[in-house]
């Protein structure tokens, strides 16, 4: 990669495909946004399109994908609501560029970002939950990201309540349903309250002491801290990073908890780095930034980010 080279980060959501261009210090320098294309055929045409109109600096892509990915293989298993199972998308997008193309997890992404620019920086072992409609996740262990065989980080598949509520995945009792954004949903509903309260309207009625309010942010809080000391346990992390649109709200639930008696001791953050987190971390990724002298650099100075397109 010669000096001053960027990358193409792509963040695809269900809704969103984020697009910027990422300098090796994870500074954005131009970015664009767009609904998500969903029919494969025309997605991987919209890429093509977007990666043609790469600035003359970009010299890689980093693509972060929802649900299952083979990192190694560069290869899409599923991909939530998109229908982009068994997408090779790394070989397609790199002959059509010539360009080297990194695919991995959209939260993966999101965690390279925090780890180097965000919430995360200087710490090397961090596990990541992303609390939104579901929940995602994510772990690095001494600077770099936890594949497993291929898929490990599906955090929101820890069993918290054996014998719950049936998971999309076909098990019971996984995170996923007792502390996502859906689930809040079900709790507020549960308890009585109108369909339309929301995280925030919970946390200002427990802090005027409403009994019910308080209820039903342990109901959401409780199992998502078993499944953190789980994975305390189990990687002994620097960080527990909670990000994802519910993932400041989270924290603070998780706050709210009475203290409990365990082992396991762990500084919980949320997130700093929001909708930009999955772009600057694809662009990280691509520019094959994931190591300690990123991880322990200092935060970069803002820059003017143009459109892209």
């Amino acid at each position: 990669m010669t000096e001053g080279a960027t990358a193409l980060g792509i963040d695809v959501g269900g809704t969103n495909l984020r697009v910027a261009e990422v300098d090796a210090a994870g500074r954005i320098r131009s970015r664009h946004a767009e609904r998500v294309t969903k029919e494969r055929e025309a997605f991987m045409a919209r890429l093509v399109d977007i990666a043609a109109q790469r600035g003359p600096d970009v010299g890689a892509i980093g693509i972060g994908m929802p649900g299952r990915v083979d990192a190694a293989a560069g290869l899409v298993l599923s991909a939530g609501y998109l229908d982009l199972g068994g997408l090779p998308l790394s070989g397609l997008l790199g002959a059509s560029t010539g360009l080297p193309v990194i695919v991995e997890n959209d939260c993966t992404m999101a965690l390279i970002a925090e780890c180097a620019v965000g919430a995360a920086r200087g710490a090397a072992n961090v596990v990541m939950f992303t609390v939104g409609t579901g929940i995602g996740g994510a772990i690095a262990q001494n600077g770099r990201p936890v594949h497993g065989r291929a898929t490990a980080g599906q955090l929101g598949h820890i069993t918290v309540r054996p014998g719950g509520d049936l998971c999309n995945c076909g098990r019971r009792g996984c995170v996923e349903t007792t502390s996502s954004g859906t689930a809040l949903g079900r709790h507020i509903r549960q308890a009585g309250l109108t369909v339309d309260t929301g995280v925030d309207d919970l946390f200002a009625a427990a802090d005027a002491g409403n009994t019910i309010a308080e209820a039903v942010l342990s109901a959401w809080a409780a199992p998502m801290r078993d499944a953190a000391t789980s994975m305390a346990a189990a990687f002994d992390p620097d960080v527990v990073l909670f990000g994802g649109g519910l993932g400041a709200a989270m924290v603070r639930a998780l706050k709210r908890l009475p203290p409990e008696e365990s082992w396991y001791r762990y500084d919980t953050r949320a997130a700093e780095l929001g909708d930009d987190a999955g772009v600057i971390g694809a662009g990280l990724c691509a520019l094959g930034r994931i190591d300690a002298a990123v991880i322990h650099q200092p935060a970069p100075v803002a820059q003017p980010q143009p459109a892209l397109f």
